[in-house]
């Protein structure tokens, strides 16, 4: 299903590694067609937004702030909130499937909001909870999302 919106939650800074597999699932993502759902500024979020970018995908990102320029260069459309984490909600309202990289408490509790929407959560990398799939590395998440 192309025309799937895939949200992709994370911490604000990450290791390199970290942002490296974000920005190969940027890339996977935006190669089959998916669009982007993130919170729109920095570590996880630049990273798989310029995976996006970089194949030419579409990024909506959803800021805490009421400034537009606060998301990070490669977000295409920028929803300004003024909620601050409570925007957690709206990331994975909008995201039909979400994937989680490492991240803290702002991660964790876009995991908790998906699961009580039943969506389905991808973590790679990220917090082991029950209803959450774990995968080891970017391409096995692309498999499991064909599956869903």
């Amino acid at each position: 299903m192309k025309n799937l919106i895939i949200g992709v939650i994370g911490g604000h800074t990450c290791t390199k590694e970290v942002e490296l597999s974000a920005h190969n699932l940027g890339k996977s993502i935006a190669k089959v067609g998916y669009k982007l759902v993130c919170g729109g500024l920095g570590g996880v979020m630049n990273a798989v937004c310029k995976g996006v970018k970089e194949e030419n995908g579409v990024t909506i990102g959803i800021i805490p702030s009421y400034d537009k320029n606060d998301a990070n260069e490669y977000v295409d459309i920028v929803i300004p909130t003024g909620l601050g984490y409570a925007r957690n909600v709206l990331v994975v309202q909008t995201a039909d499937v979400v994937i989680a990289l490492p991240g803290e408490y702002g991660t964790l509790s876009e995991i908790a909001y998906a699961l009580q929407f039943n969506k389905p959560v991808i973590s790679l990398g990220s917090w082991d909870i029950k209803g959450v799939i774990q995968v080891k590395n970017v391409e096995e998440a692309m498999e499991r999302l064909k599956s869903i």
